[in-house]
């Protein structure tokens, strides 16, 4: 019945398109571009689909356009960023290239360009289908939907996050016709523009593949210039078959920069790539080792490179795998990928788009609990923490590495008191949970992976998550988490891509699918902790798959220098970290007690022995809206301490909305002079706070200009010293567009700090 609904579609479909088109708004590049900046400002900036004049399809929301055309097969043919009027376009390619049972085929595309430094529109009429590829039956629009399930913690969330993103999601479906299954068997590899190395079996039967469809799904989300795209794969023939590899985007774009000689580090093309296909770091830079490439053009003959070596070329694609078996009535579909198409190459724009974007795909990454790391695990320590916590404010408790803690343990005894334990904190307001450590140890019993010779695992030993081990493991997980109803997995070694050529795990048969099962087996964990509301600390870049936070980025030995050194490390790595992390995506580290050495030196226990520094470091932290991993059997340990540490949290919880907002960095701490950074939310009460801090002996007073323009104020501004009503000033705004500026004089108190809020 699957199969047989499937046609009726195609038929619907084919039969209706020209109707469709017909009925589409038309498309007019003038009036459909939406003026305004959608880093300040909330642009009514819909997706919608449009029609040329000559039958195109444009893709756009007023910011961003994508343009297709429909004959004679389906291709993009233009691809521009509205505000800029740039277009990133200069050559058509496949809009997907898929390898079933070992034959490689274009989804979509036209051939036949003369060159490839530019596109024509007049060249469109006299290119071609390539006889071979997928070819356009049907295309559908409809509203974007959820990835997957969320359950939204509020009070650590803010409000307006919205779930699923608002926006089209367009699909062309595409299926090989009986002039392609004939070229195929008669010509094989000569059909295809992309070099192949495929031998094909002219005298076997290709008609099963008539039975295979290609789905191209994109996503263009309202108010963003961003784009997202993925593939399905779906086998509606009666046998099995295998999808080898495959590359859901193909972009040849405009170079960034035109250099006759080699070079060894080149500009690349202004977008922003993030792809839910990551790991192996902290960063969205390990995607070129998992599912980016910024590849070498082979067509571009007319380049400047004399070595055409010039990377501009960019293809999605994982460079292990799949190697799925689709059996009968079976889909497959790829990792997604998102562009965010920049407007600037201003470090500090290109920062704050990048974050908006990621908060907008996973608003979970704006869930910013205030935290400790108890370093036991026993009932009583663990008590004490949700009851200081409970005091103070904290909001949770994570029993730490080297406290006990361990899912892995199923017995009766630990699964009880944990549930026990999960309820006592609940009665007391506080979100608790355990670190677990995945890769990074050998587990033995032939469970590890088995690396290609010369190769070694990036940790230096980790277990396959498709062993026997790894598939008992993830059961675990699932099993105590449901059993004791707690709220937090710190995940530490998350799956690195390791890959694994055993032929004796159950959960993947050699090298080319086992990167590919075991990523897939940690994020579909990682998704289902969203719909549970599950808090993820996880050390790698899961953001898109479901994870909450990931290091800010430090060296962990520098917890264990002098204090006073520690102070402006801390604000070093918040002030670098930030750029591309909001404040709420990244942890930070507290050494309450001694961390890998350094002794008495480095750490604050006893705590009300070292006030000062205990204040600095809440201060460093609070103020700039990140939170740290207190680690220790106590947050406080006198009175003088606990109402330190209850200032500091009534501080962030009061200016929390604009704490968790975007920063503007205005100066790197160095310890020679002060230190500041600016929040910003366009969109809140508090348009600003400015934080600035003071390493020196000595009180200090500055002459400063700050870039207000991200605030979204203009004329004036309403200035207010801490919380100081009688300390309230209006400050004119120095208008020079993106620049716009305030000059402030500030006084900051010797080893001290100040801040200033900011509203309209």
């Amino acid at each position: 019945m699957k199969f047989v609904r499937s046609l009726f579609a195609i038929f619907w479909f084919s039969s209706a398109t020209a109707q469709n088109l017909s009925e589409l708004p038309l498309w007019n590049s003038q009036q459909n571009t939406t003026k305004g900046d959608w880093l300040i400002e909330k642009l009514d900036a819909k997706a919608n689909i449009f029609q040329t004049e000559n039958g195109m399809l444009v893709f756009s929301n007023g910011l961003v356009a994508r343009t297709f055309t429909l004959n004679p097969n389906c291709a993009t043919v233009d691809l521009e960023l509205l505000t800029n009027a740039l277009s990133y376009l200069r050559s058509v390619r496949p809009e997907a290239e898929i390898e079933i049972d070992g034959i490689k085929f274009n989804v979509g595309g036209l051939i036949g360009q003369p060159i490839h430094n530019y596109l024509l529109p007049e060249w469109l009429a006299k290119m071609g289908a390539d006889p071979a590829s997928f070819k356009l039956s049907n295309y559908a629009i409809s509203d974007c939907r959820a990835r997957f399930p969320l359950k939204k913690r509020l009070q650590w969330m803010p409000g307006d996050q919205a779930w699923p993103l608002p926006g089209k999601e367009l699909v062309f479906h595409y299926r090989l016709d009986d002039s392609a299954i004939s070229f195929i068997q008669r010509k094989g590899n000569e059909s295809s523009i992309v070099p192949r190395e495929t031998t094909y079996l002219g005298k076997e039967s290709y008609e099963y593949l008539k039975a295979i469809t290609v789905e191209v799904h994109y996503e263009l989300y309202d108010g963003m210039p961003v784009i997202s795209k993925w593939i399905r794969v779906a086998n509606e023939s009666s046998r099995k078959i295998i999808i080898n590899t495959f590359k859901s985007e193909i972009l040849a774009v405009t170079e960034a920069e035109s250099v006759v000689d080699p070079k060894k580090r080149w500009e690349l093309p202004n977008i922003t790539l993030e792809s839910d296909y990551n790991f192996g770091g902290m960063t969205n830079e390990s995607l070129t080792r998992s599912s980016i490439g910024w590849n070498l053009d082979t067509l571009y003959k007319t380049q400047v490179s004399y070595e055409r070596t010039t990377p501009c070329l960019l293809e999605a694609y994982p460079k292990y795998g799949p190697d799925q078996t689709l059996k009968a009535g079976q889909s497959f579909d790829s990792f997604r990928i998102w562009e965010l198409f920049n407007d600037s190459r201003d470090q500090e724009r290109k920062g704050l788009e990048h974050r908006r974007m990621l908060r907008a795909l996973a608003p979970w990454a704006t869930e910013n609990p205030i935290l400790m790391h108890v370093s036991g695990s026993l009932d009583e320590p663990v008590k004490k923490a949700i009851d200081q916590c409970a005091e103070v404010g904290f909001e949770m408790v994570i029993m730490t590495f080297g406290s006990g803690f361990n899912v892995e343990n199923e017995s009766d005894e630990n699964l009880v008191r944990m549930k026990k334990l999960s309820d006592y904190a609940h009665s007391k307001g506080i979100a608790l949970g355990g670190y677990s450590l995945l890769a990074s140890r050998q587990v033995g019993g032939g469970n590890d992976v088995v690396m290609p010779q010369g190769m070694s695992p990036t940790f230096g030993n980790s277990p396959c998550l498709e062993s026997k081990w790894g598939i008992n493991y993830f059961r675990e997980l699932y099993n105590f988490y449901e059993k004791t109803g707690m709220d937090i997995l710190e995940h530490d070694g998350s799956y690195p891509g390791d890959i694994c050529i055993s032929k004796d795990h159950p959960g993947h048969h050699g090298l080319e699918d086992s990167q590919w099962n075991q990523y897939r087996k940690i994020t579909d964990f990682y998704k289902w902790c969203r719909g549970k509301g599950i808090y993820l600390n996880v050390p790698d870049y899961y953001f898109l798959s479901g994870s909450n936070k990931t290091a800010m980025g430090y060296r962990e030995t520098n917890w264990s220098l002098p204090r006073a050194e520690q102070e402006i490390i801390e604000r070093q790595n918040i002030y670098d970290g930030t750029w591309d992390k909001s404040p709420s995506m990244g942890w930070m580290f507290v050494p309450l007690v001694e961390y890998q050495g350094g002794g008495e030196a480095a750490t604050i226990e006893p705590l009300k022995e070292h006030l000062p520094h205990y204040g600095q470091r809440l201060a460093n932290l609070f103020g700039a809206g990140v939170q740290a991993c207190y680690r220790g059997p106590q947050l406080y340990d006198s009175p003088e301490t606990k109402s330190l540490v209850s200032k500091w949290v009534t501080f962030y919880k009061k200016h929390r909305q604009i704490l968790d907002g975007d920063i503007i960095h205005i100066r790197r701490p160095d310890g020679r002079d002060f230190d500041g950074i600016l929040h910003v939310n366009p969109f809140g009460e508090e348009k600003g706070l400015l934080m600035v801090y003071n390493p020196l002996n000595i009180s200090i007073t500055r002459k400063i200009n700050i870039r207000i323009y991200y605030t979204g104020l203009k004329g004036k501004i309403t200035l207010q010293e801490q919380e100081d009503s009688s300390k309230v000033s209006v400050v004119p705004v120095i208008s020079d567009g993106l620049t716009d500026k305030i000059t402030l004089t500030i006084t900051i108190p010797a080893k001290g700090y100040n801040y200033y809020i900011i509203k309209s």
